[in-house]
């Protein structure tokens, strides 16, 4: 009897999956692992994920939610009572508006992301997307057979879009803009007047903005916003991983106008059935006094490391063309130090064990010049790993 054999191949693999690129930054992390491994001190600035841990309240309700037992669907959209708390949530905080019924529950930015993609891209759709900046946003809209187009953004202007960029971008393909702020990989933000301007530009040509508002909360100095107080229609995105510190619970949200709410229900339904039960009930104590009393001291941490990091950065000769308003990073220019910001973060890693991100993660705009550190670590370890570097580079 001839043995069966299996294919070694099912056919050719689809061109959107050939063209996602990985995140580099991976390569990076698996080295850091096999020197921690051999008993290597590590200092991560690598990794956009805060050090915190969930907040204790946030812990309680999960507890007492699993202590029933009846971990079953939520409806597509999301829990009633979490929309509910997500929409008080806007009007007390940001004096803004927003109906629950807008407002659909998702497994992390990402799902979001993904569904307001899926419902607003066609083939052949164009979107304009900042270069540098986060990296899904081009690979996602290519999984849709969309184009991203990227929008170079300069650090005069905080590495933000300005309505004169869009204005010469747009094209009869467009479909829309995606923005972002606070920012990753520079941190900066925009600011209302400039949103609202770019709001309006988009909606006259009746494209979509989508902003994304993940770490908003994390901000310093400047009061948060969100672009849902425009009186332009756009989509926004949200989550609980990065202010609320939930980043493994995977939850977040999207704002939609009504028109398009029963579509994005259909995908969600299909794509997810339901976002986590238990990462939504916990979240209900999220917006509780106790845990916005915690969350408010862990933003003043990282205000406290975001001014250490930076001056210590310039110190070491590396600029800061942009000074982090928001989120936990620094997107620094090590052109004076090396050519490779690729190769130096792996110096860098190998020589002083310490961990940064390489711009080509964020774009083609001159990735080789930059790295991104995270201060998602706590004083002592950026003072140290500053200490580390300052040996190196002598």
């Amino acid at each position: 009897m001839s043995e069966y054999t299996q294919p070694l191949c099912a056919g050719p693999l689809a061109a959107r999956a050939r063209e996602i690129e990985p995140f580099h930054v991976m390569e990076l992390l698996a080295r850091t692992q096999t020197l921690e491994a051999r008993g290597r001190d590590i200092i991560h600035m690598e990794v956009g994920e805060p050090d915190f841990p969930t907040p204790a309240p946030v812990i309680e309700a999960a507890q007492r939610f699993l202590t029933q037992g009846q971990v079953r669907y939520t409806p597509a959209l999301g829990l009633p009572a979490l929309r509910d708390a997500i929409s008080t949530y806007y009007a007390t905080r940001f004096g803004v508006t927003v109906p629950a019924s807008r407002i659909i529950v998702t497994a992390g930015a990402s799902g979001a992301l993904l569904l307001a993609l899926a419902a607003l891209t066609q083939p052949g759709d164009s979107w304009l997307v900042p270069d540098p900046g986060y990296p899904c946003n081009r690979h996602f809209v290519r999984a849709y057979e969309g184009v991203a187009q990227a929008l170079p953004v300069l650090a005069r202007d905080a590495f933000q879009p300005t309505l004169a960029q869009v204005n010469q971008a747009w094209g009869p393909t467009t479909r829309g803009l995606m923005v972002a702020s606070p920012s990753n990989p520079t941190g900066t933000l925009i600011s209302p007047a400039a949103l609202e301007q770019l709001a309006g530009f988009v909606a006259e040509r009746q494209g979509a903005l989508i902003v994304d508002e993940i770490y908003q909360g994390l901000s310093y100095g400047i009061a948060p916003t969100t672009a849902l107080a425009s009186r332009h229609p756009c989509f926004v995105i949200n989550s609980f991983s990065k202010y609320f510190g939930m980043t493994g619970w995977r939850l977040g949200w999207l704002v939609a106008p009504e028109a398009y709410v029963r579509d994005l229900e259909k995908l969600a339904q299909h794509f997810f059935i339901s976002p986590s039960t238990p990462a939504q009930h916990a979240a209900l104590a999220a917006f509780s006094p106790e845990t916005i009393e915690i969350l408010e001291h862990r933003r003043m941490a990282f205000a406290s490391r975001r001014d250490v990091l930076c001056s210590g950065l310039r110190e070491l000769g590396f600029v800061v063309p942009a000074d982090p308003a928001g989120a936990f990073y620094v997107y620094a220019d090590v052109s004076a130090h090396a050519q490779d910001s690729a190769a130096f973060a792996h110096h860098l890693l190998e020589t002083a064990g310490v961990a940064a991100t390489p711009g080509i993660d964020f774009g083609q705009q001159s990735p080789e010049r930059w790295l991104r550190f995270a201060y998602t670590t706590d004083e002592a370890r950026i003072e140290e790993a500053l200490a580390r570097m300052r040996q190196v580079l002598a």
